[in-house]
């Protein structure tokens, strides 16, 4: 078994490398970069657009902004929408500044090299270390994702096991109707609802608007820092959870409903075992496997895609925002850096599923499936 997970193990470095490499010349061939956003920023507001450049003061900026203008254009100002009429040292400087003066294949190496040490660098327009963003952002992300997933699987795997008991019943007619409803109303919609009701929208008052704590959260006793937590944590996980159980509780029952019917269950049946002894003591550990299979890709999809709006929407300073407002600046640096831990917590999950199928049955040999 070790020698599969060494093997795994090493299997992720080129996987990384080969996501990177694809995001990388993708990103170089899309229009709009940082380079691009600095120009139209500095046409608007010249001295804090340009402020942080080479270290230059903001006095100094405001005269290279206004220098920064004149008639005519070069081959540097042609390179970039809205460069015309720019000094064209002025594009240098900006180029310089986001080491867009280095060649592609150079600037391709220095991420690597840098990358394999964790080191991403700065944010183009928050001067800060992208490490240290990433990791004030990333508890407030695990920690909606961690408990989403945990109650998404709490919830959806007795609800299947009981729906493929009771298959074609009552319970699971009207069971699945709540469940496609649940499937059909999209996390961000369900969460305005329950802002609406429940968090001074136009009924209760309930539950916070915003954040994750409240003010002056670190002063308080450690048993009313975790009320308070749970408190404003309970809306946005709600929203998660309503939209993210269909699919687990469809996958469970289906998968259980596929073990019911052959034919050592009948056999077990047949030398007078009990349901309960029956469902738990032989159906459970085979139909558990698919489900196990795919946690890592939901708690990767929750984590990283499905919390985005919901942080939005609450006010809650994750990672899924931290990406989608480097998306939209073009910061590369937090995007190139987000884009890396996300991909390597899903490829160690990834190894972590694998390994839970042997805790789930142990008659899975990772020897001889390696082989």
């Amino acid at each position: 078994m070790w020698s599969y997970v060494l093997r795994r193990l090493f299997l992720i470095i080129p996987t990384l490398i080969g996501i990177m490499t694809v995001n990388f010349l993708i990103v170089q061939a899309a229009p709009g970069g940082p380079v691009e956003q600095m120009i139209a920023k500095v046409k608007g507001e010249a001295v804090e657009a340009t402020a942080r450049i080479g270290g230059t003061s903001s006095g100094d900026f405001a005269n290279n902004a206004q220098n920064a203008f004149q008639s005519g254009s070069t081959d540097i100002t042609s390179k970039y929408r809205g460069a015309q009429g720019l000094d064209p040292e002025f594009i240098k400087e900006l180029e310089k500044q986001f080491g867009f003066d280095k060649p592609l294949l150079t600037r391709y190496g220095l991420m690597l090299k840098n990358y394999a040490l964790f080191d991403f660098g700065n944010s183009y327009f928050k001067d800060t270390p992208v490490l240290d963003l990433i990791l004030s952002k990333l508890p407030v992300s695990i920690s909606l994702g961690l408990w989403t997933t945990i109650l998404i699987y709490l919830i959806s795997i007795p609800l299947g096991i009981k729906k493929a008991v009771k298959d074609g019943e009552k319970f699971d007619i009207w069971s699945s109707a709540v469940v496609v409803l649940g499937y059909a109303i999209p996390n961000f919609l369900f969460a305005v609802l329950l802002i609406v009701i429940f968090a001074g929208g136009s009924y209760l008052s309930w539950f916070p608007l915003r954040g994750l704590t409240s003010d002056g959260w670190a002063e308080f006793p450690w048993y009313k820092q975790v009320l308070d937590y749970l408190w404003h944590i309970t809306l946005p996980v709600l929203a998660m959870v309503i939209s993210g159980f269909a699919s687990l509780t469809m996958l469970t029952k289906n998968s259980f409903l596929d073990e019911i019917n052959k034919q050592y269950v009948l056999t077990a049946r047949a030398k007078g075992l009990t349901e309960k002894r029956v469902l738990y003591g032989h159906v459970f550990r085979n139909a558990m496997l698919i489900v196990i299979a795919g946690f890592p890709a939901a708690f990767i999809r929750i984590l990283f895609t499905g919390s985005v709006l919901i942080e939005v929407i609450f006010s809650l300073d994750g990672l899924g925002l931290l990406g989608f407002e480097a998306a939209i600046n073009r910061d590369y640096p937090v995007m190139f850096g987000t884009l890396y831990i996300f991909t390597l917590i899903g490829l160690v999950l990834n190894l972590v599923s694998d390994l839970t199928y042997m805790f789930v049955d142990p008659r899975i040999d990772f020897e001889k499936r390696a082989g």
